[in-house]
């Protein structure tokens, strides 16, 4: 499946500091969605047959919500939607290349209550239907002493006009967006044999952004997928620079929740190939030249 170049790559998420981290920032309206996708529909409707139950669900009392979100997909867009007998979120989500997830205040947290999830990172939208924000992130480690909190605090106060993005980032085997299964990434990985270091091992960057409906009162919350071949840092030294330091500095919670050890000898391969692969030769080119009189 061809995939669209990760605009980020001249900004990676890999250069913010290792670890876990909320990491917002503001975005201005018309960078919400990126685009660059030309038929979203064909590859979200290919699974929308397939495999139902992973790619799409809905609670009841989520179509106001869902309609709203439309609003705002169809404005940003310049599209009008039009009535049609599907529900407004997966009618929005067909002509983005993001997943769309409304989340919206039940009982003392907020829940998944509509999501069309066709590019998860091995979860899937039947895994995540009606959990909450506690139970989504029950996985990762120190979210629940550390993050739940504030996350929830962001979500309660989100300004109506404000936008905010976040980005992470992995390594993996796995060439599709479409990722159910940790396991089968992993399988994938240990069992290359690549030709050239690095071969068969993808970028997986994940832009996400929230916003508030604020008519409904929810929170809209999307993720773009871009995969991007480890081999692509290769013709760019300050590239292979930054991405080694962030993969040495990577802490241990970090790379288990990931599943980072099953590419790690491919990673390290890679990296010892490019001159980059003991911590102590990870520099900078342009800071060597700045210190380099010859």
């Amino acid at each position: 499946m061809p995939q669209t170049p990760d605009p980020h790559l001249s900004d990676p998420p890999w250069a913010a500091p290792p670890g876990f981290a909320i990491g917002l920032r503001r975005l201005a309206p018309e960078a919400w969605l990126e685009g660059g996708e030309a038929r979203p529909w064909a590859r979200k409707d290919r699974l929308l047959r397939a495999v139902p139950e992973k790619v799409w669900g809905e609670t009841e009392g989520s179509r106001p919500g869902q309609a709203e979100v439309a609003g705002l997909v169809a404005r940003a867009l310049g599209l009008r939607m039009g009535r049609v007998d599907r529900p407004p979120l997966l009618v929005a989500a067909r002509r983005v290349p993001d997943d769309l997830v409304l989340m919206e205040r039940r009982g003392s947290d907020w829940t998944v209550s509509a999501l069309s999830l066709s590019a998860g990172s091995f979860f899937t939208a039947d895994e995540a239907l009606g959990r909450s924000l506690a139970a989504l992130h029950r996985p990762v480690p120190g979210f629940a002493d550390n993050f739940l909190v504030r996350v929830r605090r962001i979500f309660d106060n989100l300004p109506d006009e404000q936008i905010l993005e976040r980005r992470n980032w992995s390594v993996t085997a796995w060439r599709g967006l479409y990722a159910p299964e940790a396991a089968a990434a992993r399988r994938r990985a240990r069992a290359q044999q690549p030709r050239r270091p690095g071969s068969g091992l993808y970028l997986r960057c994940e832009r996400q952004t929230l916003r508030r409906l604020p008519q409904t009162g929810g929170i809209l919350f999307t993720i773009r997928i871009h995969l991007t071949p480890l081999r692509a840092l290769a013709g760019d030294p300050a590239a292979v620079a930054v991405f080694a330091r962030a993969w040495t500095a990577a802490p241990e919670d970090f790379r288990r929740y990931k599943g980072l050890d099953a590419v790690t000898p491919g990673v390290e391969a890679f990296l010892a190939a490019m001159g980059a692969g003991r911590p102590e030769t990870v520099t900078d080119p342009s800071e060597k030249a700045s210190h380099d009189p010859g």
